[in-house]
């Protein structure tokens, strides 16, 4: 059996992937496997949302109930995995036979976290039509229509009623909340 490392996907109870991060952490050092594991992440990406006024920075699993595991999978490997508590199992491939992910997804994740550590995304999502109320800024208590969202820029341009005429402002996500 080969000793290559590759990304498996282990399922954990929803809530617990923390928890069995650490836990399977805890358990290659008790039994000195780390030679067989790499990695082990439960990925996740900040999110902003607005909440009292306040921007409020929190991290939301893009994966819920998964933790991804880079190991050499082995009878031994695999057995330390399973025995840990609140682990379902692997997916992928056969139950006693797991299938690792491909490189390029493990890549495609890898790269998904490392771009959020620059950029949080916000936690609401806006759609164009969508009325919104404008909560910072010269046009604070106003309501108005989403037109355009940039997710790149965490921008909103909004149809905002000024005087009875409808006037595009261009927003912060921060700057408004949902309708």
């Amino acid at each position: 059996m080969s000793d290559k490392k590759r990304w498996y996907v282990v399922q954990a109870f929803s809530g617990y992937e923390g928890r069995v991060q650490k836990t399977l952490i805890e358990y290659i050092k008790m039994h000195e496997m780390e030679d067989y594991f790499g990695q082990i992440l439960v990925p996740t990406e900040e999110v902003v949302e607005m909440r009292a006024g306040q921007q409020r920075k929190s991290e939301r699993k893009f994966f819920p109930g998964y933790v991804l595991v880079e190991m050499a999978m082995n009878e031994d490997s695999w057995h330390l995995v399973k025995s840990v508590p609140r682990v379902l199992g692997f997916i992928g491939g056969t139950s006693d036979r797991p299938a690792p992910i491909s490189q390029k997804e493990a890549d495609a994740i890898m790269n998904r976290l490392a771009e959020n550590v620059d950029s949080p995304k916000p936690k609401t999502l806006f759609e164009p039509g969508e009325v919104v109320r404008v909560t910072d800024g010269p046009f604070a208590d106003f309501n108005g229509v989403v037109e355009e969202v940039d997710y790149e820029k965490s921008r909103v341009k909004v149809s905002v009623l000024i005087f009875g005429r409808s006037t595009p402002v261009d927003l912060e996500f921060g700057q408004v909340e949902k309708g």
